[in-house]
């Protein structure tokens, strides 16, 4: 029975841990990390991630390894790592790779081996099947089967949680197809959705975020258009969306571990079967340029306001990619910080959802707390909406700049009259 697998999730990320999590309520399951030090913090009910709180990580049966070894006394294997893109935008299918070796050192037979991560269709069957058949000396489909049940987490989204969502499942024939369905039934109550096959699932999960990204890529080039006019591209928004079937997008940076990661994923496989994606690589052009657009309006903002621009001082509020997350992987703050600091300006950040020593590493900038910011401030840029600055008011932005002060409100967070009337020369989308 499905019922009766013995689960093992290997990577404890956003991803992998949250689904521990879900299995764990249920049934006993084991979670396997390289991470030795965040296996030690989960044993003590610690997720530094911020995603799963103390209470919820006591309330389940988990156990935590970094031993490989003990991935043998498992049956049903869930690959959660991730799958990220190198500097020439080409997939790392490293940790992917990586994982399957580990897996096939240590697979059982008769184990079902369940992929999660974001691929393009094809990498579970001609990328990983080869590599834990070589170094398990298994024959897949013999001695052990695969699957794909692409994973729909929302990291930070407290209500579309794993067991609300529906799952896309799938497997290398009917029987590992029916199984693999039943595990996940146990923890989806939304239900599954049964894929006709491996690559079918695997092109549904790279879709659903490339859509995202092309809608994202499409209202930032209106953005850019409506700069040009004179109009607020939110405003023109919230007019449009008064149409039952007008899609609500809004403008801004695009960054993360998925929307603008895996569209590449497609575009390499497209165009290794000799075909160039036309609409998937404009969109990414425009959503990957969208930081040179921010640092354009703050450069523009104190020349109008006569400062000079070298040397000015510019708080960056908000460094993670979305709102109230620890999550600064692929954040696009960083390439306008790197923007910014082409024109000699003194830059420093406010984010705090993320430590310190991490801000500096990533980002090179000193991390300050918004009370301990000095009152030297010549320019803001509002990047990450985290709830900590909706608490912050226009007055108490002012407190903290110089005279003429610049806001940039990329969030479209506050008031635009309200800032000018403050005396701030704001700009936003």
């Amino acid at each position: 029975m499905a019922t009766n697998r013995k689960i093992c999730i290997v990577g404890l990320g956003y991803v992998g841990l949250p689904l521990a999590v879900a299995f764990g309520r249920k049934t006993r399951v084991m979670g396997f990390d390289i991470n030795e030090k965040k296996i030690q913090e989960l044993k003590q009910d610690h997720d530094s991630m911020g995603e799963v709180e103390e209470q919820e990580l006591k309330q389940t049966d988990i156990t935590y390894t970094a031993n490989p070894e003990d991935i043998r006394n498992t049956d049903f294997i869930i690959v959660a790592v991730p799958t990220p893109i190198d500097a020439h935008n080409k997939p790392d299918l490293t940790p992917m790779i990586k994982a399957s070796e580990t897996i096939a050192k240590n697979l059982a037979k008769g184990s079902i081996v369940v992929f999660e991560s974001t691929v393009y269709p094809g990498v579970t069957e001609e990328i990983c099947v080869p590599v834990l058949e070589k170094h398990s000396n298994l024959k897949c489909g013999d001695d052990f089967k695969v699957g794909y049940s692409p994973e729909r987490i929302n990291p930070g989204d407290k209500e579309h949680t794993i067991d609300k969502i529906i799952k896309i499942v799938s497997g290398q024939d009917e029987e590992t197809l029916n199984i693999v369905a039943d595990v996940y039934e146990t923890i989806v109550t939304a239900g599954v959705h049964k894929a006709p096959n491996i690559k079918t699932a695997e092109a549904a999960k790279v879709i659903e975020n490339i859509q995202r990204d092309l809608n994202i890529g499409l209202v930032n080039e209106l953005a850019l258009i409506f700069q040009k006019v004179g109009i607020s591209t939110f405003d023109v928004i919230e007019a449009a969306s008064t149409k039952w079937n007008f899609h609500k997008y809004k403008p801004g940076l695009v960054g993360g571990h998925c929307i603008g990661v895996d569209p590449y994923y497609l575009v390499y496989k497209a165009e290794e079967l000799g075909y160039h994606p036309q609409i998937i690589t404009a969109g990414r052009s425009i959503n990957d340029n969208m930081h040179k657009n921010v640092a354009e309006l703050i450069i523009k903002g104190l020349i109008k306001a006569g400062k000079a621009v070298k040397n000015s001082k510019i708080l960056i509020l908000g460094l993670t990619f979305k709102e109230n997350i620890t999550d600064p992987r692929n954040s696009r703050a960083k390439q306008l910080i790197e923007e910014l600091k082409d024109y000699e300006v003194d830059i420093v950040a406010c984010d705090p959802w993320l430590n310190d020593e991490l801000v500096m590493k990533e980002f090179k900038v000193e991390n300050i707390p918004f009370e301990r910011i000095k009152k030297d401030i010549d320019g803001i840029i509002l990047v990450t909406a985290h709830d900590e600055f909706k608490e912050i008011s226009l007055e108490q932005l002012k407190e903290v700049c110089v005279s003429d002060p610049v806001l940039v409100d990329i969030k479209g967070l506050y008031d635009r009259k309200n800032a000018r009337d403050l005396g701030f020369s704001y700009a936003s989308y």
